[in-house]
């Protein structure tokens, strides 16, 4: 493959924008929901230490941003990273989220560069999915666009979710984190743990 190509989707190359933007939007909406388990955790533990969902919010966009920089350089061949090593911190970033949530009592300003900087690594997964399906040429940046606002529809279903069905009504509860976020914490902190060691060893 020549440097700075990306795989081609001649099918959408064919098509007109619209639906070019459309496709790549439902497959980020679908990436998310239903078929990204271990990124719709990492999300719900971003909600666990905030009851504030425009704090939530802040640290999704942050790590939109951040996932769309790095599908662009991976899509463009300038950043390129084998599944082999992603996808282990991928879980080891759900991991380190939950075991926060435990340790902290509160939300701390460094978290927004965390989230920020595994969105970085997170993007690099997210590219591998775009590259099975590939990219059209005549409308690269309109596809890498869309499939990013998909990804951020379906973080911001899954915030919107956990906040309806867990933060409004029990988040002021004064033992909620014990009640809450301590289990949910820990039950995410071990299924990451078992997938780093899964993804590392290559089961």
């Amino acid at each position: 493959m020549p440097l700075l190509a990306h795989p081609i989707n001649v099918a959408m190359e064919r098509a007109p924008a619209n639906e070019v933007f459309w496709f790549y939007t439902k497959m980020g909406i679908t990436h998310i929901i239903p078929n990204g388990i271990d990124h719709i955790l990492f999300v719900v533990s971003l909600c666990l230490l905030s009851n504030k969902i425009k704090t939530i919010l802040w640290q999704a966009s942050a790590f939109t941003v951040a996932h769309t920089i790095t599908i662009a350089l991976s899509m463009k061949n300038i950043i390129v990273a084998p599944g082999q090593v992603v996808e282990p911190i991928i879980a080891l970033s759900i991991a380190f989220v939950a075991v926060e949530n435990i340790l902290l009592n509160e939300l701390k300003p460094w978290r927004v560069v965390i989230v920020f900087f595994f969105g970085l690594v997170h993007g690099l997964g997210f590219a591998s999915a775009l590259g099975e399906v590939g990219l059209p040429r005549n409308n690269f940046y309109t596809s890498i666009i869309a499939f990013n606002i998909g990804v951020e529809l379906g973080q911001i279903a899954v915030i919107l979710l956990v906040f309806g069905l867990l933060i409004i009504p029990f988040g002021k509860r004064l033992n909620f984190k014990k009640q809450f976020v301590y289990p949910l914490s820990i039950m995410i902190a071990l299924v990451a743990g078992y997938w780093t060691v899964e993804r590392i060893i290559g089961v």
